[in-house]
């Protein structure tokens, strides 16, 4: 059987890989695909974007299943130009993908269906926005209301943050998310303000069919550029799997009070999920988790050790979810820890450059694993050609030995201006 996986990333590289591995998959079709996949003689890169043309391409090549990747593919509604084709298609529908395409939709979603959150208001106004951080103080979370590539939200620990981001996103529109209708018929730029959460995060991803859920291997994702959590946000610096903070209570009260509901509540509402629930969690002292955010798609770079650890058949999962019998399906883990760390191009994540010839990648291994995010082939040579350009990620039994082997074949790699976090499962380690 033939298998498209639509998108470009790490997190792309990572599904192609693990599908096609799959016993019943033939072929696996990347679009558009990056230097890593074009690598892999397993996979093939198909260079289409266009909606339409995606769909064409599956009718034509007789494809069984497509996975979608990245997020805004589902915010244009790739899901549904496939499924008005009658092709199979895993993802959320464009209606669906809300949960993550808009800050305010999801916020008012988990507000009307009791899911445990931060409180929060939202703001077009930058006068009104500076007026309500002022009379709520800081430490607060300021959130541009559409999809910003990871990098849209700003924990200010003081006002004057606070409000710089403000006039970074309503202002000066810094990030161009300009999707919300003003009162004059035109696009204005909107910012949901929240309560600031103490607690550490984790990343808790399900696979959905509409009704019936399977949770995957929990995950830890590192969103500041550099250690210890300082600097700016990005798109994810690296990630570990299991993720210690997700004990099994902690584990049950997450299904109980926050994926189970947002399933019924999405249902509810006429808009049944279907793909990939993201739910990025803060945990507090007490064990107890709120829900900091949704993504409508796998986490990256939380799928590449995700993917690592599975032993699952990825294929025949996704395929029972399209069908509705995830009731029918139990996965499979490696109990290993898997560990991953980005290796970032120079300027990123604002002004990432692009064109540095990379030298020093390993050959694959059993346990060992780079996939490419930011590469291209340029003139026989693999190059950078974004912001994230790979992930290393290794297999071993603890954080610790996952994480020596990760660095040993991370230092052997080189790009002009690369850079790395050193300290990716800092939390797992002082545990």
């Amino acid at each position: 059987m033939r298998v498209l996986v639509i998108g470009n990333g790490g997190r792309e590289h990572a599904l192609a890989w693990k599908l096609a591995q799959a016993e019943r998959v033939s072929q696996v079709y990347v679009a558009p695909g990056n230097g890593g996949t074009a690598r892999d003689e397993r996979l093939q890169n198909v260079p289409l974007t266009d909606v339409k043309a995606l769909a064409d391409f599956a009718v034509e090549q007789k494809i069984t299943l497509t996975v979608v990747g990245p997020e805004a593919a589902l915010a244009i509604g790739v899901v549904d130009e496939f499924r008005s084709r009658g092709l199979r298609i895993f993802g959320p529908t464009k209606a669906a993908a809300q949960l993550e395409s808009s800050k305010a939709f999801a916020k008012d979603f988990m507000k009307r269906h009791g899911i445990p959150t931060a409180a929060y208001e939202t703001f077009t106004d930058p006068a009104a926005a500076h007026a309500y951080v002022d009379g709520r103080g800081a430490p607060i979370v300021i959130k541009a209301d559409g999809l910003a590539a990871g990098k849209g939200v700003v924990v200010a620990m003081t006002l004057a943050e606070a409000h710089e981001a403000i006039s970074w996103i309503l202002e000066d529109n810094k990030l161009g998310v300009t999707h919300n209708a003003g009162a004059d018929g035109l696009a204005v730029p909107r910012v949901v303000i929240e309560d600031f959460l103490a607690g550490e995060e984790a990343s808790f991803i399900v696979v959905c069919d509409g009704k019936h859920v399977v949770s995957l291997a929990t995950s830890q994702d590192h969103k500041r550029l550099l250690d210890g959590d300082e600097g700016p946000n990005t798109g994810g610096m690296g990630a570990y799997s299991p993720a210690p903070v997700v004990t099994p209570n902690v584990h049950a009260k997450v299904m109980h009070e926050i994926i189970q509901p947002t399933i019924a509540g999405m249902a509810r509402d006429g808009h049944p999920f279907t793909g990939f629930l993201y739910a990025g969690l803060m945990i507090d002292e007490h064990g107890q988790p709120r829900t900091v955010e949704f993504n409508t798609r796998m986490g990256d770079p939380e799928t590449q050790p995700i993917m690592m650890r599975m032993k699952s058949d990825l294929f025949e999962l996704l395929m029972h979810a399209t069908d509705g019998t995830l009731d029918q399906v139990e996965l499979q883990w490696d109990r290993r820890v898997a560990l991953g760390v980005v290796l970032a191009a120079e300027g990123y994540p604002l002004n990432p450059r692009k064109g540095d010839v990379i030298t020093g990648l390993p050959d694959d291994e059993d346990e060992a694993m780079v996939f490419h995010a930011g590469t291209a082939t340029v003139d026989g040579q693999l190059q950078t050609s974004g912001g994230r350009v790979l992930c290393v990620t290794a297999l071993g039994e603890s954080v610790r030995t996952a994480a020596q082997r990760v660095y040993e074949i991370a230092s052997g790699i080189q790009f002009a201006g690369r850079q790395y976090r050193s300290d990716i499962g800092h939390r797992a380690l002082k545990r």
